[in-house]
Protein backbone atom coordinates (compact mmCIF):
# COMPACT_ATOMS: atom_id res chain seq x y z
CA UNK A 1 0.00 0.00 0.00
CA UNK A 2 1.21 3.73 -0.32
CA UNK A 3 1.35 4.88 2.77
CA UNK A 4 3.47 8.14 3.77
CA UNK A 5 6.33 7.48 6.71
CA UNK A 6 4.98 4.24 7.70
CA UNK A 7 7.41 3.15 10.10
CA UNK A 8 8.22 0.15 12.35
CA UNK A 9 10.78 -0.96 15.21
CA UNK A 10 13.13 -3.80 15.22
CA UNK A 11 15.34 -5.12 17.56
CA UNK A 12 18.45 -7.43 16.76
CA UNK A 13 21.55 -9.37 18.62
CA UNK A 14 24.24 -8.64 16.29
CA UNK A 15 27.20 -11.10 15.96
CA UNK A 16 29.68 -8.95 17.87
CA UNK A 17 27.76 -9.03 20.90
CA UNK A 18 25.38 -5.98 20.75
CA UNK A 19 21.70 -5.18 21.25
CA UNK A 20 20.71 -2.93 18.63
CA UNK A 21 16.69 -1.38 18.81
CA UNK A 22 16.09 0.56 15.63
CA UNK A 23 13.46 2.70 13.53
CA UNK A 24 12.89 1.70 10.03
CA UNK A 25 10.67 2.27 7.36
CA UNK A 26 8.10 0.10 6.70
CA UNK A 27 6.00 -0.84 3.65
CA UNK A 28 2.13 -2.16 4.56
CA UNK A 29 1.73 -4.85 2.26
CA UNK A 30 -1.59 -5.07 0.55
CA UNK A 31 -4.56 -6.67 2.73
CA UNK A 32 -5.84 -9.85 0.88
CA UNK A 33 -9.50 -10.28 1.44
CA UNK A 34 -9.63 -11.55 4.60
CA UNK A 35 -7.45 -9.09 6.43
CA UNK A 36 -7.35 -5.38 6.85
CA UNK A 37 -5.08 -2.68 8.29
CA UNK A 38 -4.77 -0.88 11.00
CA UNK A 39 -3.00 2.15 11.87
CA UNK A 40 -1.94 1.40 15.55
CA UNK A 41 -2.36 4.00 18.01
CA UNK A 42 -2.33 2.13 21.52
CA UNK A 43 0.69 -0.56 22.14
CA UNK A 44 1.67 -1.36 26.02
CA UNK A 45 5.31 -2.12 26.89
CA UNK A 46 4.31 -5.16 29.19
CA UNK A 47 6.97 -7.25 30.87
CA UNK A 48 6.51 -10.38 28.21
CA UNK A 49 7.48 -7.22 25.00
CA UNK A 50 10.66 -6.34 27.22
CA UNK A 51 12.07 -10.31 26.73
CA UNK A 52 12.63 -9.01 23.19
CA UNK A 53 13.32 -5.25 23.61
CA UNK A 54 16.10 -5.37 26.15
CA UNK A 55 16.69 -8.52 27.96
CA UNK A 56 20.33 -9.24 26.86
CA UNK A 57 20.98 -6.09 26.82
CA UNK A 58 23.24 -4.16 29.74
CA UNK A 59 21.44 -1.33 30.36
CA UNK A 60 24.46 0.67 31.68
CA UNK A 61 25.81 0.77 27.99
CA UNK A 62 22.91 2.01 26.26
CA UNK A 63 23.68 5.08 23.80
CA UNK A 64 22.45 6.05 20.70
CA UNK A 65 23.99 5.54 17.36
CA UNK A 66 22.89 5.08 13.58
CA UNK A 67 23.22 1.64 12.15
CA UNK A 68 22.71 0.59 8.66
CA UNK A 69 21.23 4.39 8.05
CA UNK A 70 18.47 3.92 11.04
CA UNK A 71 18.16 5.61 14.10
CA UNK A 72 18.97 3.50 16.67
CA UNK A 73 19.38 2.32 20.47
CA UNK A 74 22.48 0.18 21.05
CA UNK A 75 23.94 -1.01 24.33
CA UNK A 76 26.63 -4.15 25.10
CA UNK A 77 25.34 -7.60 25.70
CA UNK A 78 27.67 -9.20 28.51
CA UNK A 79 29.25 -12.08 27.34
CA UNK A 80 28.01 -14.82 29.46
CA UNK A 81 24.83 -14.27 28.38
CA UNK A 82 25.09 -14.68 24.66
CA UNK A 83 25.43 -18.61 25.04
CA UNK A 84 21.74 -17.53 26.12
CA UNK A 85 20.50 -15.37 23.26
CA UNK A 86 22.25 -17.03 20.19
CA UNK A 87 19.68 -18.36 18.41
CA UNK A 88 18.73 -14.59 18.10
CA UNK A 89 21.92 -13.57 16.55
CA UNK A 90 21.84 -11.71 13.05
CA UNK A 91 18.18 -11.73 13.57
CA UNK A 92 16.50 -8.72 13.07
CA UNK A 93 12.87 -9.25 14.90
CA UNK A 94 9.63 -7.21 14.86
CA UNK A 95 7.88 -6.73 18.67
CA UNK A 96 5.11 -6.08 20.51
CA UNK A 97 2.54 -8.63 21.79
CA UNK A 98 -0.64 -6.50 21.65
CA UNK A 99 -2.19 -3.51 20.67
CA UNK A 100 -5.45 -0.86 19.45
CA UNK A 101 -5.99 1.02 16.63
CA UNK A 102 -8.18 2.00 13.71
CA UNK A 103 -9.04 -0.09 10.76
CA UNK A 104 -8.10 1.97 7.44
CA UNK A 105 -8.14 0.01 4.84
CA UNK A 106 -10.00 -3.63 4.07
CA UNK A 107 -9.86 -6.88 1.76
CA UNK A 108 -13.21 -6.87 -0.29
CA UNK A 109 -14.53 -10.19 2.17
CA UNK A 110 -17.89 -8.90 3.95
CA UNK A 111 -16.13 -9.70 8.02
CA UNK A 112 -12.86 -7.30 6.26
CA UNK A 113 -15.19 -4.71 5.17
CA UNK A 114 -17.10 -4.24 8.28
CA UNK A 115 -14.40 -3.50 9.97
CA UNK A 116 -13.20 -0.71 8.12
CA UNK A 117 -13.66 2.53 9.85
CA UNK A 118 -13.66 0.96 13.50
CA UNK A 119 -11.44 1.00 16.44
CA UNK A 120 -10.18 -2.77 17.08
CA UNK A 121 -8.17 -4.33 20.09
CA UNK A 122 -5.81 -7.06 18.12
CA UNK A 123 -3.18 -9.53 19.55
CA UNK A 124 -0.42 -11.32 17.30
CA UNK A 125 2.93 -9.63 17.82
CA UNK A 126 4.95 -7.04 15.40
CA UNK A 127 2.78 -4.54 16.96
CA UNK A 128 5.44 -1.53 17.35
CA UNK A 129 4.77 -0.24 14.12
CA UNK A 130 2.63 2.50 12.57
CA UNK A 131 0.48 -0.19 10.58
CA UNK A 132 -0.28 -3.74 11.08
CA UNK A 133 -2.24 -6.19 9.08
CA UNK A 134 -4.30 -8.69 10.72
CA UNK A 135 -6.80 -11.27 9.57
CA UNK A 136 -10.08 -9.68 10.18
CA UNK A 137 -10.99 -13.10 12.22
CA UNK A 138 -8.40 -11.91 14.57
CA UNK A 139 -9.75 -8.36 15.34
CA UNK A 140 -12.45 -7.32 18.01
CA UNK A 141 -13.74 -3.80 17.62
CA UNK A 142 -14.46 -1.67 20.55
CA UNK A 143 -17.60 -0.30 21.10
CA UNK A 144 -18.28 2.91 18.93
CA UNK A 145 -16.74 5.94 20.34
CA UNK A 146 -14.18 3.82 22.61
CA UNK A 147 -10.68 5.05 22.37
CA UNK A 148 -7.65 2.82 21.15
CA UNK A 149 -6.30 3.36 24.62
CA UNK A 150 -9.33 1.46 26.07
CA UNK A 151 -8.05 -1.31 23.89
CA UNK A 152 -4.28 -1.32 23.91
CA UNK A 153 -3.64 -3.98 27.05
CA UNK A 154 -6.83 -6.40 26.49
CA UNK A 155 -5.16 -9.47 26.12
CA UNK A 156 -2.11 -10.56 27.77
CA UNK A 157 -2.79 -9.37 30.85
CA UNK A 158 -6.60 -10.11 31.28
CA UNK A 159 -6.41 -13.46 29.38
CA UNK A 160 -3.76 -14.57 31.89
CA UNK A 161 -5.77 -13.56 34.78
CA UNK A 162 -8.81 -15.94 33.53
CA UNK A 163 -6.41 -18.35 32.57
CA UNK A 164 -5.06 -18.59 36.32
CA UNK A 165 -9.18 -19.38 36.94
CA UNK A 166 -9.13 -21.65 34.65
CA UNK A 167 -6.49 -23.37 35.65
CA UNK A 168 -7.62 -23.49 39.05
CA UNK A 169 -10.74 -24.90 38.20
CA UNK A 170 -9.29 -27.26 35.64
CA UNK A 171 -7.09 -28.90 38.29
CA UNK A 172 -9.29 -28.63 41.34
CA UNK A 173 -8.21 -25.88 43.37
CA UNK A 174 -10.16 -23.51 45.30
CA UNK A 175 -8.23 -20.45 46.20
CA UNK A 176 -5.01 -18.83 44.77
CA UNK A 177 -1.90 -17.17 45.69
CA UNK A 178 -0.24 -14.44 43.66
CA UNK A 179 3.26 -13.59 43.64
CA UNK A 180 4.61 -9.59 42.25
CA UNK A 181 0.86 -9.09 43.18
CA UNK A 182 0.42 -5.15 42.55
CA UNK A 183 1.24 -5.39 38.96
CA UNK A 184 -1.20 -4.82 36.61
CA UNK A 185 -1.87 -8.21 36.12
CA UNK A 186 -2.04 -8.71 39.99
CA UNK A 187 -4.53 -5.91 39.92
CA UNK A 188 -6.56 -7.57 37.06
CA UNK A 189 -6.50 -10.84 39.13
CA UNK A 190 -7.34 -9.52 42.39
CA UNK A 191 -10.21 -7.32 40.90
CA UNK A 192 -11.60 -10.84 39.01
CA UNK A 193 -11.34 -12.87 42.35
CA UNK A 194 -13.62 -10.40 44.37
CA UNK A 195 -15.92 -10.08 41.31
CA UNK A 196 -15.47 -14.61 41.03
CA UNK A 197 -15.62 -15.00 44.93
CA UNK A 198 -12.31 -16.61 44.88
CA UNK A 199 -9.99 -16.29 47.94
CA UNK A 200 -6.65 -15.08 46.68
CA UNK A 201 -3.04 -14.45 48.63
CA UNK A 202 -1.46 -11.80 47.39
CA UNK A 203 2.48 -11.15 47.96
CA UNK A 204 3.90 -8.21 47.45
CA UNK A 205 7.12 -6.23 48.54
CA UNK A 206 6.13 -2.91 50.05
CA UNK A 207 3.77 -1.15 52.47
CA UNK A 208 2.45 0.64 49.15
CA UNK A 209 1.92 -2.24 47.35
CA UNK A 210 -0.12 -3.57 49.83
CA UNK A 211 -2.03 -0.62 50.48
CA UNK A 212 -3.18 -1.22 46.03
CA UNK A 213 -4.54 -4.31 46.91
CA UNK A 214 -5.87 -3.36 50.06
CA UNK A 215 -7.95 -0.43 48.08
CA UNK A 216 -8.96 -2.81 45.77
CA UNK A 217 -11.35 -4.82 48.37
CA UNK A 218 -8.59 -7.47 49.21
CA UNK A 219 -8.44 -8.08 53.09
CA UNK A 220 -5.67 -7.14 54.57
CA UNK A 221 -4.34 -10.75 56.17
CA UNK A 222 -4.15 -11.57 52.58
CA UNK A 223 -2.16 -9.60 51.28
CA UNK A 224 1.41 -10.15 52.57
CA UNK A 225 4.66 -8.37 52.40
CA UNK A 226 7.45 -10.78 51.28
CA UNK A 227 10.37 -8.22 53.60
CA UNK A 228 8.80 -7.96 56.61
CA UNK A 229 9.77 -10.42 59.20
CA UNK A 230 6.63 -12.08 59.95
CA UNK A 231 6.10 -12.64 56.52
CA UNK A 232 6.16 -16.57 56.80
CA UNK A 233 4.17 -17.36 59.72
CA UNK A 234 1.25 -14.65 58.28
CA UNK A 235 1.48 -16.84 54.66
CA UNK A 236 1.03 -20.02 56.91
CA UNK A 237 -2.03 -18.23 58.32
CA UNK A 238 -3.38 -17.08 55.22
CA UNK A 239 -2.65 -20.44 53.44
CA UNK A 240 -4.89 -21.97 56.21
CA UNK A 241 -7.56 -19.04 56.32
CA UNK A 242 -8.07 -18.94 52.81
CA UNK A 243 -7.19 -23.21 51.49
CA UNK A 244 -5.13 -21.79 48.88
CA UNK A 245 -3.20 -24.91 47.29
CA UNK A 246 -2.13 -23.14 43.82
CA UNK A 247 0.05 -20.49 42.88
CA UNK A 248 1.51 -18.04 40.36
CA UNK A 249 4.89 -17.14 40.28
CA UNK A 250 6.04 -14.08 37.93
CA UNK A 251 9.58 -13.82 40.18
CA UNK A 252 10.52 -17.65 39.18
CA UNK A 253 14.25 -17.19 40.46
CA UNK A 254 15.19 -17.32 44.21
CA UNK A 255 13.45 -19.03 46.98
CA UNK A 256 10.02 -17.73 46.99
CA UNK A 257 7.99 -20.97 45.30
CA UNK A 258 10.13 -22.99 48.12
CA UNK A 259 8.56 -20.81 50.43
CA UNK A 260 4.86 -20.87 49.28
CA UNK A 261 5.51 -25.02 48.91
CA UNK A 262 6.40 -24.56 52.53
CA UNK A 263 3.70 -22.91 53.82
CA UNK A 264 1.03 -25.01 51.81
CA UNK A 265 2.17 -27.74 53.59
CA UNK A 266 1.50 -26.01 56.87
CA UNK A 267 -1.17 -24.46 56.55
CA UNK A 268 -2.42 -28.11 55.13
CA UNK A 269 -1.50 -29.45 59.07
CA UNK A 270 -2.91 -26.50 60.62
CA UNK A 271 -6.36 -27.53 58.59
CA UNK A 272 -6.12 -30.96 60.50
CA UNK A 273 -4.38 -32.66 57.59
CA UNK A 274 -3.24 -35.99 58.64
CA UNK A 275 0.40 -36.74 59.70
CA UNK A 276 2.53 -38.93 57.42
CA UNK A 277 6.43 -39.31 57.54
CA UNK A 278 5.41 -38.68 53.36
CA UNK A 279 3.99 -35.39 54.41
CA UNK A 280 0.05 -34.23 53.36
CA UNK A 281 -2.15 -35.47 50.86
CA UNK A 282 -2.67 -32.52 49.88
CA UNK A 283 -1.95 -31.68 46.14
CA UNK A 284 0.33 -28.55 46.26
CA UNK A 285 1.47 -26.56 43.12
CA UNK A 286 3.09 -23.62 42.04
CA UNK A 287 3.57 -22.60 38.20
CA UNK A 288 6.05 -20.05 37.33
CA UNK A 289 5.39 -17.87 34.24
CA UNK A 290 7.64 -14.79 34.77
CA UNK A 291 11.24 -14.25 35.35
CA UNK A 292 11.56 -11.35 37.17
CA UNK A 293 14.57 -12.97 38.69
CA UNK A 294 16.39 -14.60 36.26
CA UNK A 295 18.63 -16.99 38.95
CA UNK A 296 18.15 -20.80 40.10
CA UNK A 297 14.57 -21.58 41.65
CA UNK A 298 15.86 -23.16 44.72
CA UNK A 299 13.67 -25.58 46.50
CA UNK A 300 13.76 -27.53 49.68
CA UNK A 301 12.08 -30.30 51.35
CA UNK A 302 9.97 -29.28 53.57
CA UNK A 303 6.66 -30.25 51.94
CA UNK A 304 6.04 -33.69 51.50
CA UNK A 305 5.95 -35.34 48.05
CA UNK A 306 2.68 -34.47 47.02
CA UNK A 307 3.55 -31.36 44.95
CA UNK A 308 4.64 -29.95 41.88
CA UNK A 309 6.65 -26.73 40.04
CA UNK A 310 5.85 -25.79 36.62
CA UNK A 311 5.81 -23.42 33.97
CA UNK A 312 2.60 -21.80 32.70
CA UNK A 313 2.25 -20.22 29.29
CA UNK A 314 -0.67 -18.23 27.91
CA UNK A 315 -0.60 -19.42 24.44
CA UNK A 316 -0.32 -22.81 25.17
CA UNK A 317 -3.56 -22.47 28.06
CA UNK A 318 -5.19 -20.82 24.98
CA UNK A 319 -4.72 -23.95 22.82
CA UNK A 320 -5.87 -25.88 25.33
CA UNK A 321 -9.35 -24.70 26.50
CA UNK A 322 -10.13 -23.92 22.47
CA UNK A 323 -11.31 -21.36 20.75
CA UNK A 324 -15.07 -21.52 22.02
CA UNK A 325 -13.94 -20.66 25.36
CA UNK A 326 -10.92 -17.95 24.04
CA UNK A 327 -13.47 -16.18 22.32
CA UNK A 328 -15.62 -16.06 25.65
CA UNK A 329 -12.85 -14.65 27.72
CA UNK A 330 -12.02 -11.97 24.99
CA UNK A 331 -15.21 -10.84 24.36
CA UNK A 332 -15.61 -10.66 28.89
CA UNK A 333 -12.28 -8.25 28.64
CA UNK A 334 -13.91 -5.92 26.12
CA UNK A 335 -16.85 -5.98 28.16
CA UNK A 336 -14.71 -5.43 31.41
CA UNK A 337 -12.18 -2.85 29.69
CA UNK A 338 -13.00 0.22 31.86
CA UNK A 339 -13.95 -2.24 35.36
CA UNK A 340 -11.66 -5.43 35.93
CA UNK A 341 -9.39 -5.26 33.12
CA UNK A 342 -8.88 -1.19 33.16
CA UNK A 343 -5.24 -0.60 32.60
CA UNK A 344 -3.70 3.06 33.91
CA UNK A 345 -0.25 3.91 32.27
CA UNK A 346 2.12 7.09 33.50
CA UNK A 347 3.63 7.89 30.03
CA UNK A 348 2.57 7.66 26.61
CA UNK A 349 5.93 7.32 24.11
CA UNK A 350 6.14 7.13 20.32
CA UNK A 351 8.21 4.62 18.36
CA UNK A 352 11.09 7.22 18.25
CA UNK A 353 10.60 7.66 22.16
CA UNK A 354 11.65 3.87 22.26
CA UNK A 355 14.98 4.48 21.37
CA UNK A 356 16.25 7.05 23.38
CA UNK A 357 18.27 5.74 25.98
CA UNK A 358 16.66 7.69 29.10
CA UNK A 359 13.18 6.47 28.11
CA UNK A 360 14.42 3.18 27.91
CA UNK A 361 16.23 2.65 30.74
CA UNK A 362 12.95 3.79 32.32
CA UNK A 363 10.58 1.55 30.57
CA UNK A 364 12.96 -1.31 31.27
CA UNK A 365 12.59 -1.44 35.08
CA UNK A 366 9.15 -2.68 35.29
CA UNK A 367 8.03 -0.79 38.24
CA UNK A 368 4.69 -0.60 39.91
CA UNK A 369 2.95 1.99 38.41
CA UNK A 370 4.89 2.85 35.89
CA UNK A 371 3.36 0.83 32.55
CA UNK A 372 4.45 2.48 29.55
CA UNK A 373 1.90 3.06 26.26
CA UNK A 374 3.50 3.21 22.97
CA UNK A 375 1.23 5.06 20.16
CA UNK A 376 2.90 4.29 16.66
CA UNK A 377 1.55 7.04 15.45
CA UNK A 378 2.66 10.13 17.09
Amino acid sequence: MSIDNAKQLFTTVTDDGKLVLSVEPYDVPEPADHEVVVQMEAVPINPSDLGLLTAPADMNTVRSEEVDGHPALVADIDPSMMRIFAGRKGKKLAAGNEGAGKVVAAGASDAAQALLGKTVTIVGGEMYRTHRVMPAMMCVPLPEGAPAKEGASLFVNPMTAQGFVNTMRAEGHEALVHTAAASNLGQMLAKLCLKENIPLVAIVRSDAQKKILTDIGLPEGHVLDSSKDDFMPKLVDALAETGATLGFDAIGGGKMANYILTAMEQAAAKRGAEFSVYGSTVNKQVYIYGRLDTGDTILGAGYGLYWGVGGWLLTPHLEEVGMERMMEMRMFTVAERNGIFHSDYSSEISLMDMIDPDIAKAYEKKATGEKVLVNPSL
